[in-house]
């Protein structure tokens, strides 16, 4: 049996960054991952990373190593109606709003850290049972690994929501997919991202390299056929979905996947505690996931360097100081990209005027905006 302090299931962009984050504070954490060696290097998903989670990574020591284009404005608006909001990072101080960055290339810099903090992946390691008990966790592993591990906490940082009685999981189907892929406009893009709600779901475009990178909302019904069109037909398609704000010429290859919100009500339970996507899926709007997730990163290594290294970092009292630390982040969070979709996503007559107003006013009144603006950067408790 091979025994460590602190087990991290899933070696995707959250779970290497927790293991820098604990390796940092000397801890020598074991992650196990189910894929092969190398396969978060070839995620083809973009992340769109708040001006706090620069700030996480930096500290992590793997933001030189990330290719990220910076977003220095933030235009929303709505689709048949009036109103619209402007971001510019020069009214809040800071060189950029955000980044847009390949989870690739997030993975790959948090990989080499690891690497030089003498952090091993286990790979090809896939876990099919936690026995949690009084003094450790009992981690079962699929016949190819054979092992069985055992921990005094472990952390689930990737993936679904498993292992948990019904009861403690909120599900939420939106019935939509987003359609993802790149386009290229037909000037430079000025590091502006477009956040467009319509009344099948938002349209996002963000400044990635010279291109931007396309989440496109649609009724799940329709994302096949979506995903048939020739380049033209769907150029066309989303050039009347983002209005004449930006001029594009080209697409890249398109994929989609589907949206729901999907997160377990306590993220901690005995000697175990969900961080990421293994706590909490969101839909994409707003672009909250990863940036909730590094928070939930950082949160859990700070708290778990309270204790003296020798301490029981799985102990119940270590686990409620975090879950307590998380709360108002993680629900506020959850709330807000839940009512965005609620509120966005329809075409009622009433309901697109008074966004149109709402859009308007947050425009004209600088605290509305400020408040807004810092909690996309920092999260719900808006770090200073």
């Amino acid at each position: 049996m091979h025994t460590s302090d602190i087990l991290i299931v899933g070696a995707g962009p959250t779970g290497m960054a927790l293991g820098v984050a604990l390796a940092m504070r000397g801890r020598k954490p074991a992650i196990v991952d189910a894929r092969p060696a190398g396969a978060a290097m070839g995620d083809k998903r973009v992340l769109a990373l708040s001006h706090g989670s620069q700030q996480i990574l930096q500290r992590l020591g793997a933001w030189e190593r990330i290719e990220a284009t910076p977003i220095r404005t933030i235009h929303v608006s709505q689709q048949g109606g009036f109103g619209r909001t402007l971001l510019h990072a020069n009214d809040y101080g800071v060189d950029a709003l955000g980044h847009v960055a390949s989870a690739a290339s997030v993975a790959e810099g948090l990989a080499g850290r690891l690497e030089e903090l003498g952090i091993a992946i286990r790979h090809q390691c896939r876990v099919t049972n936690l026995a949690a008990g009084a003094a450790d966790v009992l981690v079962s592993q699929d016949a190819a690994a054979g092992e069985t591990l055992s921990a005094k906490l472990v952390a689930l940082a990737e993936g679904a929501i498993a292992q948990e009685p019904e009861t403690q999981v909120v599900t939420r189907d939106y019935g939509q997919h987003a359609v993802i892929c790149t386009a290229t406009p037909a000037g430079p893009h000025g590091g502006t991202a477009f956040e467009r709600f319509t009344p099948h779901g938002p349209l996002a475009l963000l400044p990635f390299g010279r291109d931007h990178a396309v989440v496109f909302t649609v009724p799940a019904a329709e994302s096949d056929a979506l995903l048939t069109l020739d380049d033209a037909s769907f150029l066309a398609r989303l050039q009347q979905a983002i209005g004449t704000r930006v001029t594009l010429t080209a697409v890249g290859p398109r994929a989609k996947y589907p949206l729901l919100l999907r997160y377990r009500r306590d993220p901690v339970g005995q000697r175990t505690v969900w961080i990421g996507n293994a706590a909490q899926t969101l839909h994409p709007v707003a672009g909250q996931g990863f940036n909730l997730a590094l928070r939930d990163v950082w949160d859990l290594a700070e708290t778990v360097a309270t204790i003296d290294p020798q301490a029981d970092p799985g102990a119940p009292q270590v686990l409620a100081r975090y879950a307590s630390a998380r709360r108002i982040d993680r629900h506020g969070v959850i709330g807000f990209t839940d009512t965005l979709i609620r509120v966005f996503s329809n075409d009622v007559g009433p309901m697109r005027i008074a966004r149109g107003g709402g859009l308007a006013a947050l425009d004209l009144v600088p605290p509305l905006k400020h408040f807004v603006a810092k909690r996309m950067m920092f999260g719900a408790r808006a770090w200073p």
